[in-house]
């Protein structure tokens, strides 16, 4: 089978940018990654870059499938763009489709979703002007940039504990990243990331990795910030910071397991997902947010949590980048 990867690839930051600009993006070593684990079982694998002429490329490449790994450059719907282009063009790809990666991307619009489903996740408001009126709310609280991932914008001093750091830390996302601020209920109780693979009665969840915040230093915030995830956790000095498969009874591993598909359903996502999610002070599992894009960091020791799981479930990295195309190719019927 013709196969391209579409791609953006990490550089590094100009100037007037926030540092994490780019930390979405990947690195050469994890698309030469993928593209080995697809040439291993496909006669042609080209790499497409996702800037302003990859609809020109695709147009003349006219792959028969291409493996989505495009985050897309600026705007609210950066993730969509490459899946809209593929569209237009009548070309088949890896994962969701272009509402479902622009929901998810959308911290508030994928809540809402969420809790017009029953599907528990932190109470929230979203501060668009630090001019605003702040409402009154329980702390501690957790602020984040609305439409990012990777940790972006995700910093140690996060989590507010007064109206005072509530109100610089949300003048800081709206400077700093320019769009508005996701202010969540802080939740203190375990944390979890699940992988899901597969659509429809085929939905297959992965052996759910813990973040255990343990393993930070003295005075480091739980939570999984920039500063923990790429400046802390190293692949020269990696953190002893994830357990997988976690150390859960089948009770709590059922309800993590069943909340983690309800949302895979109810944001229509295709193909596979990393959810993450924490527990309130009853140990229900909340949803903290999806990812239909996930990280697969081919290097064990980068702590990539995609790939981890399914090392956990038997998947070695090929298998698991060529599951994701079997995957697709099933739904798509060829």
């Amino acid at each position: 089978m013709r196969l391209a990867i579409a791609y953006n690839i990490k550089k590094d930051t100009e100037e007037g940018l926030p540092e994490d600009f780019y930390a979405e993006w990947d690195d050469m070593d994890t698309i030469e990654g993928v593209r080995e684990a697809l040439a291993s079982r496909h006669e042609e694998v080209e790499l497409v870059e996702a800037d302003a002429g990859a609809y020109e490329k695709l147009k003349t490449l006219k792959p028969q499938l291409v493996f989505n790994m495009a985050e897309g450059f600026f705007g609210e719907s950066r993730e969509s763009h490459l899946p809209a282009m593929m569209e237009m063009l009548g070309i088949p790809y890896t994962g969701s489709a272009p509402l479902t990666l622009a929901l998810c991307l959308n911290k508030a619009r994928a809540k809402q979703i969420l809790s017009y489903c029953s599907i528990p996740n932190p109470e929230f408001f979203v501060i668009e002007s630090i001019s605003e009126d702040l409402p009154g709310a329980n702390f501690p609280l957790i602020v984040k940039p609305l439409y990012e991932g990777s940790s972006k914008g995700i910093r140690d001093d996060s989590i507010v504990r007064s109206p005072a750091e509530l109100r610089c830390k949300v003048s800081t996302v709206i400077d700093k990243y320019g769009q508005p601020a996701l202010v969540e209920e802080y939740l203190e109780g375990r944390e979890f990331t699940v992988a899901l693979l597969g659509n429809g009665e085929e939905l297959r969840v992965l052996p759910p990795v813990e973040i255990n915040y343990s393993a930070l230093p003295a005075g480091v915030n739980p939570i999984y910030s920039y500063e923990a995830k790429w400046i802390l956790d190293r692949p020269e000095t990696p953190l002893d910071i994830f357990t997988c498969p976690a150390k859960v009874d089948a009770e709590l591993e059922g309800r993590i397991t069943e909340t983690a598909k309800r949302a895979f359903h109810a944001l229509g996502v295709r193909d596979w997902c990393r959810t993450d999610m924490r527990l309130d002070s009853g140990g229900t599992p909340h949803v903290l947010e999806l990812n239909p894009l996930p990280g697969i960091l081919p290097d064990p020791k980068q702590n990539s949590c995609f790939p981890k799981a399914a090392r956990a479930g038997g998947m070695d990295f090929t298998t698991l980048v060529n599951t994701v195309v079997e995957v697709a190719r099933r739904r798509y019927g060829i």
